[in-house]
């Protein structure tokens, strides 16, 4: 077997494991799973590092498993919360597990007749016949309360460092996630669970349940990815508009290219390994290259190509491609309406948009107040004109001057007018028809 975890070092995908882990990966074709708790009804960025690892996983030569926490998720994972989680009603629950079964199956091919061919399961379907006495008396008897108590996440939990207390509902989580390892071990023969850094307290509860509940010789084995960051130490996954969701209906293809392509020069360089399945001969030569000439952005251009490919396909990294070129290009007026309006609004969705009503326009609205007063595009009448004397504010892509009217002619798509300050800077304004 080639050395999984020697690839997960040097892309930055490997935080800890147990001892054994990586000999028994070396050693034959392993089962592993990933948890994914469905607390949306689709995933963003910040589940792609275990949807990457799956694939790692099945690209070496072992058979991934995902588990879609069914079951788990009406309780609530409270690993790095502070507070309770809000409970799912059932229905609620069954479109979520739907919407991330249809996620993963476009990363992993389920229906495959591979040997070692990914396999999808839902932890509902094995606790949904469990009585509590049952589970009290098959799985709570193995596990202690002072081993439970000592896991950091319920540790800082109980001690109130982190919000107040836990319910019992939140205390029997790891139980439950760890009854799920014991589960796959005895049915499909999966012997290592992977997931983020702040599972290693469930999942080595699981490798506890697995001997416990077997013999000591039982084989079960721990992997944990680190947590991304942003090089400022900020939260990785969010853009202004929140979330970077999988789903092209939650995030557009070109807000998702986006996302990638406006990385810092740190982040690139690290998430190009992280994200991608690019060799390392090649992603030395991309960062070697990038340092050259790092305006360019030849780092962030192949990382937003690579990623957007590998989640949405070729025609929708085209399509982002054209509209990122479109809104630095030359465009006119005409060449928008040409387009369409989603194709404007994809483009434009994440500017400020302030709102004027049609009919403060029906008589043309004096610029300078226009921008300043009515929509605050400029803090005061003075910067106003000041940004105008300078030629500096364009309406739908022409430039105008300080006695310059908005009028209703300025109107397309029968609702916006486009304002634009300086070269990156852009507003849309909305007009209210009444």
């Amino acid at each position: 077997m080639k050395n999984l975890v020697e690839e997960l070092k040097w892309r930055g995908l490997y935080h800890d494991s147990m001892p054994g882990t990586e000999e028994q990966l070396l050693k034959e074709a392993t089962t592993a799973y990933i948890g994914f708790d469905p607390t949306a009804d689709s995933l963003h960025i910040g589940s792609m590092v275990q949807i990457i690892l799956l694939v790692h996983l099945k690209n070496f030569g072992h058979q991934p498993i995902a588990l879609v926490g069914g079951a788990t998720g009406m309780i609530g994972d409270p690993s790095g919360k502070s507070d309770e989680r809000n409970l799912l009603n059932e229905e609620t629950l069954a479109k979520n597990v739907a919407g991330i079964k249809r996620v993963l199956s476009r990363f992993l091919d389920f229906n495959s007749t591979e040997k070692n061919a990914p396999v999808m399961v839902n932890n509902y379907d094995w606790m949904k016949e469990f009585s509590f006495i049952d589970f009290a008396r098959e799985v709570g008897k193995r596990i202690t309360v002072n081993y439970m108590m000592a896991k950091d996440s319920v540790k800082k939990r109980l001690n109130g460092e982190v919000g107040e207390g836990m319910s019992f509902t939140e205390f029997t989580y790891q139980l439950i996630q760890g009854y799920d390892f014991y589960h796959l071990h005895k049915n499909y023969n999966c012997v290592l669970q992977m997931g983020g850094s702040d599972q290693w307290g469930n999942i080595t509860t699981g490798t506890e349940l697995v001997r416990r509940m077997n013999s000591d010789a039982a084989k079960a084995y721990a992997l944990t990815t680190p947590l991304i960051t942003k090089a400022d130490g900020s939260k990785f996954g969010k853009s202004e508009g929140g979330n970077v969701w999988l789903d092209a209906d939650k995030t557009s293809g070109y807000q998702f290219y986006q996302f990638w392509l406006n990385t810092s020069d740190e982040d690139a360089e690290k998430y190009i390994k992280i994200f991608t399945f690019l060799d390392k001969e090649t992603i030395d030569g991309l960062i070697a290259e990038h340092k050259q000439a790092a305006h360019l952005r030849i780092l962030q251009k192949r990382l937003a190509e690579e990623v957007t490919i590998f989640v949405h396909g070729k025609a929708v990294l085209e399509d982002a491609i054209k509209k990122s070129e479109f809104v630095f290009s030359n465009f006119t007026l005409e060449d928008m309406e040409a387009e369409g309006e989603s194709f404007f609004l994809d483009i434009f969705s994440e500017f400020p948009q302030p709102v004027l009503k049609k009919s403060d326009l029906a008589e043309g609205l004096d610029a300078v107040m226009g921008l300043s007063d009515m929509t605050q595009i400029f803090p005061s009448r003075g910067e106003s004109r000041k940004a105008l004397a300078a030629n500096a504010v364009s309406v739908n892509k022409q430039k105008i001057q300080v006695e310059s009217l908005l009028k209703t002619e300025d109107i397309f798509f029968g609702k916006y007018i486009l304002i634009q300050f300086g070269k990156r800077k852009y507003f849309v304004i909305n007009i209210l028809n009444e």
